[in-house]
């Protein structure tokens, strides 16, 4: 039965976190959205089982925080779940179970790690997430704007070659030494650290300051790197973090959170097809879930290349992909849903060209090449392969961007036969 005396319906469309309260003032649960009159109307008036009207029927009062992003408000969240513990979200025997974001502070390069509750302490803790999704979801989005260490302490800067996560910006170079342990220090632990106390805006103004300090030594290559984090801290991609086609659902306790839906995995894959350089086309393939989803293929006429130039070719379709006005899905203002991995079809020197592509425009996407091999009849990945990602299922996603590039590169040369 709706609240009709709690004005859910004025509150903003906005991200945050609505802290529900029974009469005496006490907090009953915390929760995050994306949108919060949406979240938090679907509580009110969606049917639901006797745990949820059990938790309405006791809520006389809603605060609300609002936040930049779904992803602040989800370490909002996790703040106020700490520091209330609302009966609602968690019980005793809960807090073993859930998942903290943990900095080491042992080591010289400290790595940041998911941890359940149950396991020792090893560093400074933020926490509990209740959602393991969502907390996976956000350890990757942040580790793009803070490039963090993942090597054991025996490993760092004794590795012949960079690792793959250095190729593609999320190593801040630690495998190869590239990186000082105070520069580590200041531009990743001490930063990561503030964002997850609520500081953002602390740390935009240190990076903006710490970048003209750093052109004005002539250090560029910093300056550049300073700047491309504070576009990404202004322009964080998180809608896939927080779903809100469900209301929160109990798991261990009365009104529990069970986790937010997180969006299937996305692979795009692109290949090329021409004929010495004629009739040239791209295609864009997406894999969701493992499985093809053909209403979200894509196809590119190229325009800007001419002669056989697979290299150049590529570049163009990943260049007009990337294009601003493709992204603002990650905004909700339409456009195209960002992928969690890019597949080329092709060797070292297509994936290479289609990560600068990527850095270029500021994003932080896993890359993949596949080639056939030397004998043409192997599949040889470029580059390592994302946990719970299977061989077999980039095979597909090549072969299927394959056969769609050969499908539009047929139907425009037949058009200019029969022109």
């Amino acid at each position: 039965m709706a609240k009709t005396d709690i004005a859910y319906k004025k509150f903003p469309e906005t991200p945050g976190v609505y802290v529900m309260k029974d009469a005496e003032g006490s907090v009953l649960y915390v929760g995050k959205a994306a949108n919060l009159r949406r979240r938090v109307s679907s509580y009110f008036e969606r049917p639901h089982d006797i745990r949820i009207q059990t938790l309405v029927g006791r809520i006389a009062k809603i605060d609300i925080h609002r936040t930049d992003t779904a992803l602040e408000a989800l370490i909002l969240e996790a703040e106020l779940i700490k520091k209330l513990r609302p009966p609602f979200n968690v019980r005793e025997k809960d807090d073993k179970s859930f998942l903290y974001v943990e900095i080491e502070s042992r080591e010289r390069f400290p790595r940041v790690m998911l941890v359940r509750g149950k396991d020792a302490e090893r560093g400074r803790r933020y926490g509990p997430f209740t959602s393991a999704s969502s907390a996976r979801e956000a350890m990757r989005i942040l580790r793009r704007i803070f490039p963090w260490n993942e090597h054991a302490p025996d490993a760092v800067g004794r590795m012949a070659r960079p690792c793959f996560d250095y190729e593609v910006g999320l190593c801040p170079g630690t495998c190869i030494g590239a990186v000082t342990h105070g520069d580590y220090m200041a531009h990743t632990v001490a930063p990561l650290r503030m964002f997850f106390e609520g500081g953002k805006k602390r740390v935009l103004v240190t990076f903006e300051k710490e970048m003209r300090t750093a052109a004005k030594a002539l250090d560029f290559e910093m300056a550049e790197t300073l700047r491309r984090r504070i576009f990404a801290l202004k322009h964080v991609q998180d809608s896939t973090l927080i779903s809100e086609s469900e209301v929160l659902l109990p798991a261990a306790g009365p009104a529990a959170e069970a986790g937010a839906r997180q969006a299937p995995y996305r692979i795009e894959g692109y290949d090329i097809s021409n004929i010495s350089g004629t009739s040239s086309v791209g295609s864009m393939v997406v894999f969701e879930g493992g499985e093809p989803n053909k209403d979200e293929y894509r196809k590119f006429k190229i325009r800007s290349v001419s002669g056989p130039n697979d290299v150049g070719m590529l570049t163009e379709v990943l260049e007009r992909r990337f294009a601003p006005t493709h992204r603002g899905v990650e905004a909700g203002k339409g456009g195209w849903r960002m992928p969690d991995l890019v597949l080329i079809d092709g060797g070292l020197a297509q994936a290479n060209a289609a990560k600068k592509v990527l850095l270029r425009a500021g994003l932080r996407i896993p890359v993949l090449g596949i080639a056939k091999g030397p004998e043409r009849k192997r599949n040889d990945i470029i580059g390592a392969m994302p946990k719970g990602v299977r061989k077999e299922t980039l095979v597909r996603v090549r072969d299927e961007a394959h056969r769609f590039a050969i499908g539009y590169h047929k139907a425009l040369r037949r058009v200019r036969t029969f022109q």
